[in-house]
Formats: C-alpha cells, structure tokens, sequence
C-alpha cells in the first residue's frame, strides 16, 4: 500500500525501541529516531545530505561546533543542510522521540565525526545499493 500511517509515541513505548527507517528511496529516507533515557547523546557529526528532525517528544538540544546549542520542545523542528555539524542530547526528563528524514537513501547517508573527519560506520552495517524505487518499512 503506497500509504501508511505510524504512530511515532506508541513506537516509543516498545521495550528496546531505537532508531528505525521508516521509508527509504532513492533520494531520501526518513527514520524514527529514540533515545529513551535522559542524558545521552550522540558523537559530534554531519550527514552527506541535507536533513530535517522534527520533535515528537521530550526535549532535544542541538549541539554546534562553536559551543553554541538550541533546544527543540514537541512541535518544532530542526533543519540541517549537509556536512553542517550537530550533536542531539536528551536533556529532558524521559524519553526523546524524533522524526527524521535525509535527502539521500539510507544506503547512501554517511556520517561524518567532527573529530576524525572520517565516516562512522556502525557494526554490522552491510553495504548495498541504494533501492530503485521508495519503499515503506513498517
């Protein structure tokens, strides 16, 4: 069905729920994106794409490379054109519930850490080709 509809809160009562892609194509992805306990956050990186989180909720504050931050409450949303650098902690008080999207496939994404320059490749990563066409994941 080329329509479907996710509830991002319920997603994020699961027992063990992460970071998931939620539609992925040839030119973007979008992902459910979690980190359910206060206090933990990311490495210093940027993306190879252009990229949107939009809060669900919680509270997520935006770390930039001059030490400067903004925070995002449910109802915002945070805009981000490739190799801009950002960390996302959880400075609220449960968990942080965001909708992501990437202008680029999931196959296709890279991050890159502010401190090496180089690209994080998380274990068990497999490399293959992006998808031919937009495909629903959940």
């Amino acid at each position: 069905m080329p329509i479907q509809v996710v509830d991002l809160k319920d997603m994020s009562q699961h027992p063990g729920a992460k970071r998931k892609v939620l539609m992925n194509g040839p030119r973007m992805n979008t992902f459910f994106h979690i980190y359910p306990e206060p206090g933990m956050k990311d490495e210093m990186h940027c993306h190879n794409a252009d990229g949107s989180f939009y809060m669900i909720e919680g509270e997520c504050t935006m770390h930039f490379p001059d030490g400067s931050k903004t925070v995002l409450t449910p109802g915002m949303v945070g805009l981000i054109t490739g190799g801009s650098f950002y960390q996302l902690e959880n400075t609220g008080t449960g968990p942080m519930v965001l909708l992501g999207h990437h202008s680029r496939s999931s196959e296709e994404s890279k991050t890159i850490l502010f401190d090496t320059r180089e690209e994080l490749v998380r274990p068990g990563r497999v490399k293959k080709e992006p998808p031919a066409f937009t495909s629903i994941l959940v």
